[in-house]
């Protein structure tokens, strides 16, 4: 590397001091669902954040070679973690081979992260489609538009074919759910709070699923 490729920082001594409360045992719910939704709450109301539903999915293919993506959580009840894909893309290929999948929701200006590990199932077609009816209309043409990973000729070929079926199916005319396209969700095994404090002594506390359905707390060291 030249002088003039060298980075114009000095990353080592770029750091944050937390500074937030902590999170003890006392404070959680019954159940990870639960406190998730007690922090996305949080999240989506107080948090600072553009998209508190950004999350960042990894998978990895038969080989175990990972790969992650930022994608956005459409649904969370007590049954998993739901988002929507192409089921031809990169991360529905590799969810094919290998279920098992991990979940990262970056919550950086609360000083807060939870990282969810679980194994992926696809939606049925009717949840799938209910969901599609809520997306814009451009977005439901664009689910059709795009071979999702699939290399692409140029932009001009990507806008030509979204051009096409914006006039196959105009504005206020039903666009049928692609057979290609759906959701997953995430069953989770794991779901870990974490809430940063000072000296880099964070705050890690995971929930472990039983095998009778319950949930264990551990604290893990920062």
């Amino acid at each position: 590397m030249t002088d003039a490729d060298a980075v114009p920082f000095d990353l080592a001594s770029m750091r944050k001091q937390y500074r937030a409360e902590g999170l003890s045992e006392s404070d959680l719910a019954a159940t990870p669902v639960e406190q998730f939704a007690r922090w996305f709450k949080q999240a989506a109301t107080d948090g600072g954040l553009f998209e508190p539903n950004a999350m960042v999915v990894s998978t990895a293919d038969a080989e175990g070679r990972p790969s992650s993506r930022t994608v956005l959580l459409k649904h969370f009840d007590e049954r998993g973690f739901v988002f929507y894909t192409n089921y031809g893309s990169r991360k529905a290929r590799d969810l094919a081979a290998n279920a098992h999948v991990s979940l990262l929701f970056p919550w950086h200006p609360m000083a807060r992260q939870v990282i969810v590990t679980g194994t992926a199932a696809r939606t049925g077609r009717d949840e799938t489609a209910a969901y599609f009816r809520t997306r814009p209309h451009g977005s439901q043409l664009g689910a059709w538009a795009s071979t999702q990973s699939s290399v692409v000729g140029s932009r001009a070929d990507l806008d030509a074919a979204y051009a096409g079926l914006a006039a196959r199916y105009p504005e206020g005319e039903q666009v049928p759910v692609p057979p290609h396209w759906g959701g997953f969700r995430v069953t989770p095994r794991t779901v870990e709070f974490w809430q940063g404090r000072e000296n880099r002594l964070h705050d890690r506390l995971r929930y472990v699923a039983e095998a009778d359905g319950a949930w264990r707390v551990e604290r893990l060291s920062p």
